[in-house]
C-alpha cells in the first residue's frame, strides 16, 4: 500500500515545492477518494425518469391548483355574468385600493406618466399628497399594468381577468415551490403530492386568496416559497457546484422580489435569519453558505431601499440589525427616523399584556380576528385532515435528533461528513435543522396571532409530508427503538411508501367529493345596497366631491367611483391612522358641532353612515367600534379606577337620522337605503329650528 502511494506524493512535491502541509493533506485526501465507476445506462435512465416524473407532477399540481382557484372564484361570485361595478365590489377594504391603482395605471397616457401620478398622488386622500407606490407597495400593480399592455392582452382579455389571472398563476407557483421543497428534503416526489393535497384541503388556513385576491401577501408569498425551496437545495451537503450556483441565483432573485412585493417582508426574513443563525451554531458544515445567504439579505435590503424611494423602514429593520451588525443599525436608527418598528413594538407590548392602552386604533387592531389567538376550530380542522398529528410526530423526531447532534458536539464527538440512511441521524442534515427551527418560530407566533397561520401552515404541510415520506426519519425512529425483529432499513423504506399512500387514499375518499361539490355549486355574491350607493355617487355627486366614512367603505368608493375620500384602510401611516380615528367619531357620543368641525377640517362634502357599524352587535366584548370609541373618549369604564366622563350627547349616528336641530343645521340627508345613509355637509349653517 505504501508503495502505491509513494509516486503521487513525490509528483506533488516536484510540481509544488513550496505548498503548505494543509494543501498537501487536502490533495492526499482527494487522491485517496476512489473514482466512482460510471453508472450503468439503466441507472441513469431511472434517475432521469424519476426527475422527469417529479417535475411533471410539480408543474401539473401548480397548474391544476391555479385552474381550481379560477373555477372556484367564478362559481362563488358568478364573476363572468356580472357588470364591472359588481365585480369591483367583490374587492373589499385595502384590496379595493390596490386594484384601483391598477386601473389608474391602465388609464394613464403612458407608463412614465402613470408612475409619476402614483408617486405624487393628490387625488385619493383630501389635503394629502402621498407616494402610493412606496406607501402601499404597488410594484405588483405596476408590473401587471405593463404586462397587460405590452403583451397586447387589452385586445383579448378584460383587465380584471388579467389581474386575477396573474395572482392565481402565482398561487400555482406557490404550490409548486412547496412541492419541490418537500421533494428535495425527502428524496421522493410522493412527498410533494402529499404536501399539495394537505395545502388544498386546509386552504381555509393556508391562504386568503379566496376572499382578498389583491392582498400583498398573495403576491409576495409565492416568491418566498421559491426562496425557501432554493435555500433548501443550497443547504444540502451533496449538492454539486452547478446546483449551488443555480440555487444561489434563484435565492437572490426571489429574496429581492419578495422584499419588493410586501412591506412586511423584512420581518419574515428576520425570522428566517434567526433560523439560519441558530443553524450556524448547531452545524459546522454550512457556515460559509449561511454567510452567503446573509450577503443576499444585505444586498436585497439596500437595493430595495434605493428602488422603494429610499424607504427608511428597510434601513432600520431588525433584519439589517441582525445581519449587518448591531452597531451599524444603531447608527442608522439615530440618523433615519421611522416609526414603523415603534408601532410594532407598542402593539406587541399590548398584545402580550405588558402594557395597557385606551388608544382607539391600537385596540381596534387588537380586536381584529386575524390578530386573535387561534380558535379550537382551527386545531380541529387540522386534526380532521390528519395534518396536525403527523406534523407533531415529524417535528418531535427531528427535534430530538437535533438535540442528539447538539449533545454530541458538546461532548466533543465529531460529526460524519456524509450521513447515510443506515446511520438514522436525520437531525444532522443542515436543511432539516433550518426547517425545524423556522417552523417552530412561525408556529410560536401563529399560536398568538392567528393571521400568521397563513404563513405557517403551508410549511406545516411541507414538513409533515416530508417526514412521513422520508426513510431517514423512520430509520431514526427505529434506531432509538433498537428494532431487531425486522430489518430496519427495509421497514423504513416500506413505511415511507405505505404511510403516505394510505394518507393519500383516505384524504381522497373524504375530501375529494367536497372539492368537487364546491366547484359544482353556483354561489352568488349579493350586495345590492352597495351597488345602489356607488351608482348614486357616480350619477349624482359632483366630480370634485370628497366623501367621509369608514376606511373600508372609502376604499370601495375610491375603486368603484374614483371620487376623493378622507381616509383609507391603511395602517402604516401616522396621519392616516389619525384620520381614521377622527372619522370614526361619527359613531361616538359627540356633538353635531364636533363632528362637523372634524369633517370640514378634511374638506369633506359628504358623510356616509353605515347601519352595520352604528347598530353593530359584536361577538367579542368591548370590540365594537362604538365601544372602542367610548373607551378612548372616556365614556365607558374600561378598568377599575378609570374615571367615567358622562356625555350629554347621544350617539351621533343615531341622532343624525332623526332629523332635528342642531343636526339638520349641519347635515342634510340626500340619499339612503337599508345599509347606508348619505348626508351632505352644509357649507352655510342655519340655526333656525
Amino acid at each position: 500500500m505504501a508503495e502505491e502511494e509513494g509516486p503521487p506524493v513525490e509528483l506533488r512535491q516536484r510540481k509544488k515545492p513550496k505548498s503548505s502541509e494543509k494543501e498537501s493533506a487536502k490533495e492526499e485526501r482527494i487522491n485517496d477518494i476512489p473514482i466512482p465507476e460510471r453508472a450503468p445506462k439503466y441507472v441513469l435512465f431511472q434517475r432521469f425518469a424519476k426527475i422527469f416524473i417529479g417535475c411533471l407532477a410539480a408543474v401539473t399540481s401548480g397548474m391544476m391548483y391555479a385552474l381550481y382557484l379560477s373555477a372556484y372564484h367564478e362559481r362563488k361570485f358568478w364573476f363572468s355574468n356580472r357588470q364591472e361595478l359588481e365585480r369591483e365590489i367583490t374587492f373589499q377594504g385595502d384590496s379595493a385600493i390596490y386594484y384601483s391603482y391598477y386601473k389608474d395605471m391602465l388609464k394613464a397616457p403612458s407608463f412614465e406618466r402613470g408612475v409619476y401620478e402614483l408617486t405624487h398622488n393628490n387625488k385619493t386622500v383630501s389635503l394629502k399628497t402621498i407616494n402610493a407606490v412606496q406607501q402601499m407597495s404597488l410594484y405588483p400593480e405596476l408590473i401587471a399594468s405593463v404586462l397587460y399592455q405590452a403583451t397586447g392582452s387589452n385586445e383579448i382579455i378584460e383587465p380584471v381577468y388579467f389581474y386575477i389571472g396573474i395572482v392565481f398563476g402565482l398561487q400555482g407557483i406557490y404550490v409548486t415551490a412547496l412541492f419541490v421543497t418537500s421533494w428535495l428534503m425527502s428524496g421522493t416526489w410522493l412527498a410533494g403530492m402529499l404536501t399539495v393535497a394537505w395545502f388544498i384541503i386546509n386552504r381555509v388556513d393556508t391562504t386568503r386568496i379566496e376572499y382578498s385576491i389583491p392582498l400583498r401577501e398573495n403576491w409576495a408569498l409565492p416568491y418566498f416559497a421559491c426562496q425557501v425551496a432554493a435555500l433548501t437545495g443550497y443547504l444540502k451537503s451533496n449538492l454539486n457546484t452547478y446546483g449551488e450556483r443555480f440555487c444561489y441565483l434563484l435565492m437572490s432573485a426571489s429574496t429581492y422580489t419578495f422584499m419588493m412585493m410586501w412591506e412586511y417582508s423584512h420581518y419574515l426574513l428576520f425570522l428566517q435569519a434567526i433560523s439560519l443563525f441558530l443553524l450556524d451554531i448547531f452545524s459546522l458544515k454550512q457556515s460559509d453558505k449561511v454567510y452567503e445567504v446573509y450577503k443576499i439579505y444585505v444586498f436585497s435590503l439596500f437595493l430595495g431601499y434605493l428602488l422603494q424611494f429610499e424607504n427608511p423602514a428597510l434601513l432600520v429593520s431588525p433584519l439589517l440589525s441582525l445581519v449587518a451588525a448591531l452597531m451599524l443599525a444603531k447608527c442608522l436608527q439615530m440618523f433615519v427616523p421611522h416609526k414603523e418598528n415603534g408601532h410594532m413594538l407598542k402593539f406587541l407590548e399590548v398584545k402580550f399584556g405588558l402594557n395597557m392602552t385606551k388608544n382607539f386604533t391600537m385596540n381596534w387592531l387588537l380586536c381584529q380576528e386575524s390578530l386573535q389567538a387561534p380558535s379550537q376550530d382551527f386545531f380541529l380542522r387540522l386534526t380532521q385532515s390528519s395534518l396536525l398529528p403527523f406534523y407533531i410526530l415529524v417535528l418531535i423526531i427531528c427535534l430530538l435528533s437535533m438535540l442528539q447532534v447538539i449533545f454530541r458536539r458538546i461532548n466533543g464527538k465529531s460529526l460524519k461528513e456524509t450521513v447515510t440512511l443506515e446511520d438514522g441521524r436525520i437531525g444532522e442534515r443542515p436543511e432539516i435543522i433550518y426547517h425545524v427551527i423556522h417552523t417552530i418560530l412561525l408556529g410560536s407566533l401563529a399560536m398568538v396571532i392567528e393571521g400568521l397561520k397563513y404563513i405557517w401552515i403551508p410549511y406545516v404541510c411541507m414538513l409533515a409530508a416530508f417526514g412521513v415520506c422520508s426513510p431517514e426519519l423512520w430509520m431514526t425512529l427505529f434506531k432509538w427503538l433498537r428494532l431487531r425483529t425486522v430489518h430496519p432499513i427495509l421497514l423504513a423504506l416500506i413505511l415511507s411508501m405505505a404511510v403516505p399512500t394510505i394518507i393519500g387514499l383516505s384524504l381522497w375518499k373524504e375530501f375529494f367529493p367536497r372539492l368537487m361539490t364546491e366547484l359544482m355549486e353556483l354561489q352568488e355574491f349579493y350586495d345590492p345596497d352597495t351597488v345602489e350607493l356607488m351608482t348614486w355617487i357616480k350619477r349624482q355627486a359632483p366630480v370634485a366631491a370628497v366623501f367621509a366614512g369608514s376606511p373600508q367603505l372609502m376604499g370601495a368608493i375610491k375603486l368603484c367611483t374614483g371620487w376623493m375620500v378622507t381616509s383609507l384602510p391603511l395602517y402604516n401611516d401616522d396621519d392616516l391612522l389619525k384620520r381614521n380615528e377622527n372619522i370614526y367619531q361619527i359613531y361616538s357620543k359627540r356633538s353635531a358641532e364636533d363632528i362637523y368641525k372634524i369633517l370640514t377640517s378634511y374638506k369633506a362634502n359628504y358623510l356616509i353612515v353605515e347601519d352595520a357599524i352604528c347598530n353593530e352587535v359584536g361577538t367579542m366584548r368591548g370590540c365594537r367600534v362604538k365601544d372602542l370609541l367610548d373607551i378612548a373618549n372616556g365614556h365607558m369604564v374600561c378598568e377599575e379606577g378609570d374615571k367615567l366622563t358622562y356625555s350629554k350627547y347621544g350617539r351621533f349616528c343615531h341622532e343624525v337620522k332623526i332629523n332635528y336641530s342642531p343636526y339638520v343645521n349641519y347635515f342634510t340627508r340626500v340619499y339612503w337605503n337599508r345599509s347606508y345613509f348619505v348626508y351632505k355637509i352644509n357649507t352655510v349653517i342655519s340655526f333656525q329650528s
